[in-house]
């Protein structure tokens, strides 16, 4: 059987991880991980039992969900910043045997239970032997980690082994990602793009990990001299080019990168372009979601192409689909469809909830993602929104919101912005931009943005209303809420 970690299977001594300004090698994050399958054990937790790890900035987080693995227990990634009602939804759900974290002090009571402290010993002089190791890329469940909740009460995603590393390995060979390369990040650890990709991919693949536990531009970019990859989310990267563009040596860090990735949302074309006259490299861009991981990526063989998420990772099929579900066999860049998922890497179900899980995947295996694209001629996708909330019909026209989006972006007066439809009595639903101005003292002219959009697209997609607002409602992974956006 496939291991899932070859690096812990065959500990070399080489260094795999980085925290802060601390190195750890192989056999030193080996150790550490059965001292924490040991302490589950005295727990009394068995395999295949759900265990909450507080995903605090703390090395002790990279030894628990480590640990976790090695111990065959499912990990439970918790948020620290969860609400209450938050917390207690997970509680009720998940069940979980216990929590642990880096430190116990700072994490709030309630339904959740005291925290367990996790060791942060990382000598190598007495590596304890485990009863049975688990560290198996096989079919059982290895992560429960919960959706954003953009609507409704988050569900938990069950994660296998066996999808994890089939989702690492296509990755692998989209970017050419090697034991020879870095990975930096300052991402959080209870979501995929920090835990599964940042910090499992590298100990899949052999390389090392440069975890920044906080973000700060200036160190994050110095991790990146010699040639590392940066893992990064669009919002990362305005704050770098905005550094970059007053400190010219963060400028020159950044393009000394081997690979420069991003994801989670959409990096927009404008900050692709001052990053390339900044440093001198593009940014690749990929798409996935919690219940299939990354779907599709922009290969490394080709240059960056901004605005697409690339052709779908060997292993995983892709295709559109109308509203009945039924294929889509276009490939113009034009016509809207609902990305389908089917591959390894698509999750095993939401936990306790076979009606939510019949709901997006049929008895083939094809998994709807609830995401708009469109797909080029060469098979890459650009993502348009999501169907829910992004699809706007208007005077007969079906109309995607993030293009709209895109546009606006362009105007260099406009921050931020989210497009949605709202009821109309006259063309179904009315297309609306919620505006974030660069400067909210002198906002520009409604009338100039809804001419900007008119110019650049055709002029049924352009807003029939403007709205300045000081900041968009959020939820904690950044995302925007558009649910409270479209309510009176």
């Amino acid at each position: 059987m496939d291991s899932l970690f070859p690096c812990l299977a065959h500990p070399d001594g080489r260094t795999v991880l980085t925290v802060g300004d601390d190195t750890y090698t192989d056999r030193q994050l080996l150790a550490a991980a059965r001292r924490h399958a040991q302490a589950l054990a005295r727990a009394g937790v068995r395999p295949g039992d759900r265990v909450g790890v507080w995903t605090q900035p703390h090395l002790g987080t990279v030894v628990a969900v480590v640990g976790g693995a090695l111990a065959g227990v499912v990990t439970v990634p918790l948020n620290p910043r969860l609400g209450e009602r938050e917390r207690s939804h997970i509680a009720a759900d998940a069940a979980p045997r216990c929590c642990f974290a880096a430190r116990p002090e700072e994490c709030p009571d309630g339904p959740l239970g005291r925290a367990l402290p996790v060791t942060e010993d990382m000598s190598e002089d007495s590596c304890p032997e485990v009863h049975e190791e688990f560290d198996r890329a096989d079919d059982r469940p290895l992560l429960l980690i919960y959706t954003s909740g953009t609507t409704g009460a988050p569900k938990g995603a069950v994660l296998t082994a066996a999808g994890v590393a089939a989702n690492i390995d296509g990755l692998a060979r989209a970017w050419a990602w090697t034991a020879a390369d870095t990975v930096v990040h300052a991402l959080p650890l209870f979501h995929v793009h920090g835990l599964v990709l940042g910090l499992f991919g590298s100990l899949r693949i052999g390389g090392r990990l440069h975890w920044q536990p906080r973000f700060d531009p200036a160190p994050l970019a110095a991790a990146l001299r010699g040639g590392g990859v940066l893992f990064a989310v669009p919002t990362m990267y305005v704050r770098l080019a905005e550094l970059a563009e007053r400190e010219p040596s963060v400028a020159a860090d950044l393009g000394s990168a081997r690979l420069l990735i991003s994801g989670s949302a959409a990096l927009s074309a404008r900050e692709h372009r001052r990053l390339a006259a900044l440093t001198g490299r593009g940014v690749y861009e990929r798409y996935g979601l919690t219940e299939t991981l990354i779907v599709c990526a922009v290969p490394t063989s080709g240059p960056p192409r901004p605005g697409l998420v690339g052709p779908p990772l060997p292993g995983v099929e892709v295709r559109l689909v109308d509203e009945r579900r039924h294929s889509l066999d276009v490939a113009d860049d034009a016509t809207l469809g609902e990305i389908a998922v089917r591959g390894p890497s698509v999750f095993a179900g939401y936990l306790g909830r076979p009606d939510a899980t019949a709901a997006v995947r049929d008895a083939d295996g094809w998994f709807y993602t609830g995401d708009l694209a469109t797909r080029t001629a060469d098979g890459a996708y650009r993502i348009v929104g999501r169907r829910a909330t992004d699809l706007i019909k208007s005077g007969g026209f079906k109309i995607g919101a993030g293009e709209i989006e895109t546009c606006l972006l362009e105007h260099p007066e406009v921050a931020e912005v989210a497009v949605v439809g709202l009821p109309d009595d006259d063309l179904g639903e009315r297309i609306v931009a919620f505006v974030v101005a660069r400067d909210p003292a002198r906002p520009p002219l409604a009338e100039h943005l809804v001419d900007h959009v008119a110019r650049a697209l055709a002029p049924h997609k352009r807003p029939r209303d403007v709205r300045f607002v000081d900041a968009l409602p959020r939820n904690a992974m950044g995302k925007v809420i558009k649910a409270q956006l479209s309510r009176p």
